[in-house]
């Protein structure tokens, strides 16, 4: 679907969305929800919601960019209560853009780590995936591809798959290198990768988990959760692919895999903040937890909830960075410039 057809879309959800918004409020509780998750698994976290509290829920369902657009257009008349999408570069640019307000919740304080929400409380985090390295397991030895350090070792020169370097899977990951190793060493590490690339980066990650499959290339970067779906699909091609590939946690010896999130702020002129606190706080349950999580095969952020997932529980347990996400944010700018001069299109 091309850009104009999407804000189309999003235009047309928008009047649907929010003229009811003023006749619900003065009869119910309300909470305006801007939304970049579209997994049919929320709307049992919606309706369970309103079940608990009477709130109403209304939502607004569009990419990141175009629901900060939106945001920045509406300005101090927006009707949004809860910004809720699911990475952090995008969490931080909107904080940066003074779209989010603080939160100071004990309950929430105490069921998300540290490592995974603002330090302020402009946002926090209630899931989390992995940046994993998929091989093909009839060419490459795993040992080889021990960290994200290998992927730019010659040895894999015109054997690397990815999407594109300015993608924020990999922007987040480059702003992890740069955290970690410095800004020079992050440039010369993402200069190795684009010199082993099989191809010019195109697709989403689970192209290339495809392309290792077919042969196209014999390793390749995919966020987790992609390659849990193959897991748990039953189709022939999947279940092809998942004989034929496996994925690796990178830097276990170090710090640990590189991790993004799916988490949500309250907006900074969020009419119904009270209840956009209890909607935050209802996020961090055991039950919405599971919901949340699952609903994109990802992990729950608080540590005590163990969803019920085959493909997860495949994947045993490993070492993730504990960098806090905000470092992310604050690298991304840094990452996009770096990956343009070594061309990572």
């Amino acid at each position: 679907m091309n850009a104009v057809r999407r804000l189309s879309r999003f235009a047309a959800a928008a009047l649907v969305a929010f003229p009811l918004v003023s006749a619900y409020a003065a009869d119910e509780p309300v909470l305006n929800i801007y939304s970049a998750r579209h997994y049919s698994t929320d709307e049992l976290l919606y309706t369970n919601f309103t079940k608990a509290t009477g709130i109403k829920i209304n939502r607004i369902e569009a990419a990141e960019p175009q629901l900060l657009e939106r945001l920045q257009s509406e300005g101090v008349n927006s009707p949004g209560d809860i910004f809720l999408i699911v990475d952090a570069a995008r969490l931080w640019q909107a904080q940066q853009s003074g779209l989010l307000q603080p939160v100071r919740s004990k309950l929430l304080e105490d069921r998300i780590p540290a490592s995974l929400r603002d330090p302020q409380g402009n946002w926090f985090a209630f899931s989390y995936r992995a940046r994993a390295i998929v091989y093909d397991k009839a060419a490459v030895n795993p040992a080889d591809v021990a960290t994200y350090e290998a992927l730019a070792d010659p040895k894999f020169k015109g054997k690397v798959c990815t999407r594109s370097g300015s993608h924020p899977y990999n922007l987040s990951l480059t702003a992890a290198m740069i955290a970690h190793h410095g800004e020079a060493k992050a440039e010369a590490w993402a200069k190795g990768v684009v010199a082993n690339l099989a191809r010019t980066p195109r697709g989403g990650d689970t192209d290339q988990i495809k392309s290792v499959a077919a042969g196209e290339c014999t390793v390749a970067l995919s966020n987790s959760y992609y390659f849990a779906r193959i897991k748990n699909s039953d189709k022939a091609e999947d279940v092809d692919i998942g004989k034929k590939t496996n994925i690796v946690w990178p830097d276990q010896q170090s710090f640990g895999t590189h991790v993004n999130i799916g988490g949500a702020g309250v907006l900074k002129n969020a009419p119904h903040r009270e209840n956009a606190v209890k909607f935050l706080e209802y996020l961090a349950s055991d039950e919405a937890q599971v919901y949340f999580a699952n609903g994109n095969n990802e992990w729950p952020a608080a540590p005590s909830v163990k969803p019920k997932n085959a493909a997860l529980e495949s994947f045993g347990t490993f070492k993730i960075d504990s960098m806090p996400i905000v470092e992310l944010g604050r690298n991304m700018a840094a990452a996009q410039k770096l990956i343009d001069r070594v061309g990572w299109k």
